[in-house]
């Protein structure tokens, strides 16, 4: 049996994303062996193709850590998996639960490890993960990065609890999965954004206040006013240093404040200025381990959450997949579908 594969060339961009013929693998002792569905993008793929992301891309790798797909074979030694099965993979190949260490973090598919812009992939069995069963195949393609992301910024290190208040900054598809656990999670949610368009479906989404900052640009005073002047108890900024600064200033007592891990570098404001009268703690968070991915689909499946779907390509236009999600401000997940 034969498919299709993309590979990727970190040094010549979208020209380096070529296809070659793909022989059915074969599964070592603890690999399992899928037929992709669908496979999705994020930003991190970007800045994988554009050489920006912190972990260099292995030359000739297939891109992608999304995507899901039918187990079609396993190892010897695999007991996580069966034939037949939709599962996924975590983001980092090896990282179960604990700590995360330098180690885990290299290990990442799409980048170091293959990933899933193939008709076939091989995926270690450590890294198996069930989907939801109410999710469709371009739904359940959709979760590996920005779902576990979201989910880790708001569930660790101090999760939000019923009643907290919540600002979700950006609208990229972490702030969107943000939006849609924060609400899971029982809090009131907050959300800036650029423009009225977005501002309508975010609050379609869920989120109960959105501050368009086009018209707002002072918009942490305007959360403190919607706050009562208390400021909310967690921030998941999705933007990053040029956005830290009013994040900080949005923040209650206390507040948690989540960066997410691939961001510019640019930086709008002095954020040391904010600190004298500011108590926040201000993290960066990097995905997260199986263990918050397989605890965000049961939260899923409970509360039979669907992601946010902008656009389906077929496999033959992955280029063109990567052009629009590079180019066309996408609202929700680009994926593509392999058949």
């Amino acid at each position: 049996m034969n498919g299709l594969a993309y590979h990727l060339d970190p040094l010549r961009g979208l020209d380096g994303l070529t296809t070659a013929a793909q022989n059915l693998p074969e599964p070592g002792p603890n690999q399992v062996v899928i037929e992709v569905l669908a496979a999705s993008l994020n930003r991190r793929d970007l800045m994988l193709m554009d050489g920006d992301y912190p972990l260099p891309a292995t030359p000739g790798i297939v891109p992608l850590c999304d995507g899901v797909g039918t187990v079609i074979a396993v190892g010897e030694n695999v007991t996580r998996a069966e034939v037949g099965d939709r599962i996924t993979a975590s983001y980092f190949v090896r990282w179960i639960d604990g700590p995360q260490r330098l180690a885990t973090v290299i290990e990442q598919y799409g980048a170091t490890f293959h990933g899933m812009l193939a008709t076939y992939a091989v995926l270690e069995q450590d890294s198996v993960v069930h989907v939801p069963e109410h999710l469709t195949d371009i739904e359940a393609a959709t979760l590996t990065c920005a779902g576990v992301v979201a989910w880790a910024a708001l569930t660790k290190p101090v999760p939000v609890a019923p009643g907290d208040t919540v600002l979700t900054v950006g609208s990229g598809t972490v702030a969107l999965f943000a939006v849609q656990h924060a609400t899971m999670l029982g809090a009131r949610v907050l959300s800036i954004t650029s423009n009225p368009v977005k501002a309508e479906r975010l609050r379609k989404l869920g989120a109960d206040e959105v501050i368009d900052r086009t018209e707002t640009p002072d918009w942490d005073a305007a959360v403190q006013e919607l706050t009562g002047g208390d400021g909310v108890e967690h921030v998941v900024d999705t933007v990053g240093l040029p956005t830290l600064s009013k994040s900080v200033r949005s923040g209650a007592y206390n507040a948690q404040i989540t960066m997410i891990g691939a961001m510019p570098t640019a930086v709008a404001e002095p954020v040391g200025e904010v600190f004298g009268t500011q108590y926040v703690s201000i993290r960066r968070v990097a995905v997260g381990s199986r263990t918050d991915f397989e605890a965000m689909n049961r939260a899923i499946s409970e509360h039979r959450i669907r992601p946010v779907i902008d656009r389906v390509f077929a496999l033959d236009d992955a280029v063109q997949a990567y052009r629009y999600f590079r180019d066309d401000d996408p609202f929700g997940k680009v994926v593509v579908r392999m058949s």
